[in-house]
């Protein structure tokens, strides 16, 4: 994405220096430790309390990968599969045991797609995204929110941040994040 040239600037930007000598705002640098893997930052003047209602209440489901652990048990029953003719061949390649009769994809037996609690394998991911079966869920995890120089913690589990324990004298809005 376009956007993704911009993590190693506000990297730069965030971190300046370990010690925070030439920071734009007290130990704005902590941010930066929490900037790996897929994490983002949001800029917004809003209250946290707003933020994280508007995060929770807003939840996307997608397709499920493989690695991913089954939400649901899907058991397919044996006979015609609602799904276009030319897909038969690659269905049989996944392990679903298939033929074509008149020109519509017939399940020979019933068969178990997956397991409700287990990691899905990447037949059985692509199985269920051929089906339209979306079982994973994302959201987006708010872990952290700098204000007025401080370093708030809201989630502890990989933060791998630094908690500021300094109470800055500097008066911004508190509840930027």
């Amino acid at each position: 994405p376009p956007y993704s040239a911009l993590i190693p600037l506000l990297k730069a930007v965030v971190s300046t220096q370990s010690t925070g000598e030439a920071e734009y705002k007290k130990d704005l640098h902590k941010i930066a430790k929490g900037l790996i893997g897929k994490r983002g930052l949001l800029f917004t003047n809003k209250q946290i309390d707003e933020v994280k209602e508007w995060f929770a209440s807003h939840k996307q489901y997608c397709y499920a990968r493989s690695g991913s652990v089954a939400t649901e048990t899907v058991v397919l029953p044996e006979g015609p599969l609602d799904l276009p003719h030319p897909m038969e061949p690659q269905l049989r390649q996944l392990g679903l045991p298939t033929r074509l009769k008149d020109g519509v994809i017939v399940l020979d037996q019933e068969h178990t797609v997956c397991s409700s609690g287990k990691p899905l394998t990447t037949q059985q991911a692509v199985i269920l995204k051929h089906l339209g079966n979306c079982m994973a869920e994302f959201q987006v995890e708010l872990i952290s929110y700098w204000s007025g120089g401080n370093l708030t913690i809201l989630c502890e589990k990989n933060s791998e941040m630094e908690v500021s324990n300094n109470n800055s004298d500097e008066n911004d809005d508190d509840n930027e994040i």
